[in-house]
């Protein structure tokens, strides 16, 4: 299994307009999203990072919805084609990034790490922070050259629903949704209110600042051991289908600590009736 590095998971801007002037640019993907929002193909039309190709996070970073929850993991072999098709290969580096809030980015991170790209990173802070750092946008579009990425299902850790409440059991399991969805108050989405038996509230959102950006390494790293994830537990993360619990992986590996993520998630598990479903605070 691949151990990913905090030196690898992240680029500020300044740091991309460096390597996309130097002789081995990174290639691009553009993955704006919004959960229940519209298509954001228009917006990166509009205008994008120079060279960035779109992707679609609903079509082409999961499969269809179903057993597998809202955003199943999609099928590796469309997926290498997507890849492909977006010029990424195998020995080229990839920055992805979205509109600013960072779960789209580090759905299409998780994806490439866990299908073996050795060096793909999340723009910190994404459009509004390239842009916020007087950045380039563009309207243009030029077909990238084919990429020859081949993905390798299986190079960073993937739970199931099992393996999930046994990472509760006997390490940490980390739910990545707001507090009130955890605790059963509100569920929006989903059958059920409530979470898995023994999981730790942690909200993605608390991971970074009023900007957008990831607090430093030093900040996650004593917010995670807080509570009770450092380095050397074994350390899952879930969310509401897969997305934003990939961010708080990726928060993870900011912090130095790896953790396995459950991508079917909440959507998944509530959706069958024989899984047990806690509420409220977890008992001190």
């Amino acid at each position: 299994m691949t151990r990913m590095t905090a030196k690898t998971a992240i680029v500020c801007a300044d740091e991309l307009k460096s390597e996309l002037a130097g002789s081995r640019p990174p290639v691009l993907l553009d993955v704006r999203w919004q959960l229940g929002g519209p298509d954001q193909r228009p917006a990166y039309e509009a205008g994008h990072l120079p060279g960035a190709v779109y992707v679609d996070l609903d079509r082409e970073l999961a499969g269809p919805a179903g057993s597998g929850g809202r955003h199943p993991l999609p099928d590796p072999e469309a997926f290498g084609a997507v890849m492909r098709r977006a010029g990424v290969s195998a020995d080229v580096p990839v920055v992805v990034y979205d509109g600013g809030q960072g779960w789209a980015a580090a759905r299409a991170w998780w994806l490439l790490r866990w299908t073996g790209h050795p060096d793909v990173r999340v723009l910190d802070g994404g459009l509004t922070g390239w842009t916020s750092a007087g950045g380039d946008v563009t309207a243009d579009r030029v077909p990238p050259e084919e990429g020859d990425f081949k993905p390798t299902p299986g190079c960073v850790e993937l739970l199931d629903a099992d393996g999930a409440a046994a990472r509760a059991r006997a390490g940490i399991l980390l739910d990545a949704r707001a507090g009130e969805r955890y605790r059963g108050e509100v569920e929006p989405i989903d059958p059920v209110g409530g979470h898995i038996p023994g999981a730790v509230s942690a909200p993605t959102t608390e991971n970074v600042g009023p900007d957008g950006r990831f607090l430093p390494a030093e900040a996650l790293r004593a917010r995670f051991d807080a509570l009770g994830a450092s380095d050397g537990t074994q350390v899952g993360v879930y969310c509401g289908s897969g997305v934003s619990g990939a961010h708080e992986v990726l928060a993870l590996e900011v912090a130095g600590i790896a953790a396995g993520l459950y991508a079917g998630s909440w959507s998944q598990w509530s959706a069958d009736p024989d899984r047990p479903v806690a509420t409220g605070p977890l008992p001190l």
